[in-house]
């Protein structure tokens, strides 16, 4: 069987991929944020996953506020990205893995998650950034699955519904008879406004304060609805729902490897975890 043999979850903010595209990563302002993923990709290194899951949310490149699903899964051969106007380069294609995309979809909408199915699909700097910063080579060692969550048009999922849908990503995943091992990756947040008047919020305390909870409280999120957690971390700080969802794969215990948190970047919170699941 398929399974799940850890959980990253990192920030996507595109100043990231502006600063791999200078080659300033080094640099005081960036460093901070770089340095944190060399134990990762140790970790990848020494693991070697065959399948990423994405959890992420998608800024208008493929999906706009006209056609904005609540959740979709790509069912592609390969994923692309294209120029969303940040001056980004675009990456090398993905692999998807069909065949797993399929059985997920199948086992979501078998526990009643009504999703859209995309046979086609384009990825932007949520998807694409996150996997470069595991992967600098950009060489992509992994098939991917994507798994799309709205956090830009209201009415969102709840934090709840997310934490479900986590939880039923990881019975999906260990149904599945190939006998891959699988990453989740969760990206966005953690806390950022980016505008209004509250442009340039930041809330460190609630942000390490749900860092810690998913280990040791993965629901704790949980209680807040989308207009308190809107509140505690700012209009795109929601973003956090991708964090949560990743955790709930891992089922009820996990332990953290390794953490990071730097502000600023783009006045945003950036995170990063690597946590694994441990034995009930």
């Amino acid at each position: 069987m398929a399974s799940i043999i850890g959980a990253i979850t990192t920030s996507h903010v595109p100043a990231i991929g502006g600063a791999i595209a200078r080659k300033v990563q080094h640099e005081p302002y960036w460093r901070p944020f770089f340095d944190g993923f060399h134990p990762v990709r140790e970790w990848l290194a020494k693991n070697k996953p065959d399948v990423v899951v994405v959890i992420y949310n998608d800024h208008g490149l493929n999906f706009f506020l006209d056609k904005m699903p609540t959740f979709s899964v790509g069912a592609a051969p390969e994923y692309r990205n294209a120029d969303e106007g940040w001056g980004i380069p675009t990456l090398p294609p993905f692999q998807g893995d069909t065949a797993l995309s399929w059985h997920l979809i199948q086992s979501l909408a078998g526990e009643d998650f009504d999703l859209t199915t995309c046979q086609e699909m384009q990825v932007d700097h949520a998807f694409t950034l996150p996997m470069a910063l595991l992967w600098p080579e950009q060489d992509w060692p992994v098939q991917v699955v994507p798994v799309c969550i709205n956090t830009v048009q209201f009415p969102l999922p709840s934090a709840a519904r997310c934490y479900k849908l986590g939880q039923a990503i990881g019975r999906a995943v260990a149904a599945y008879p190939g006998d891959q091992k699988v990453l989740v990756l969760g990206t966005g947040g953690l806390s950022h406004q980016l505008d209004g008047e509250r442009a340039g919020f930041i809330n460190k305390d609630f942000d390490l304060q749900f860092m810690e909870s998913l280990t040791s409280d993965p629901a704790w999120a949980t209680q807040f609805s989308i207009h308190q957690l809107v509140e505690k971390t700012g209009t795109q700080g929601v973003e956090l729902l991708m964090w949560l969802t990743a955790r709930a794969t891992l089922g009820e215990r996990a332990r953290k490897l390794h953490s990071n948190y730097h502000i600023p970047i783009s006045n945003t919170a950036a995170g990063l975890m690597l946590l694994e699941p441990t034995a009930a």
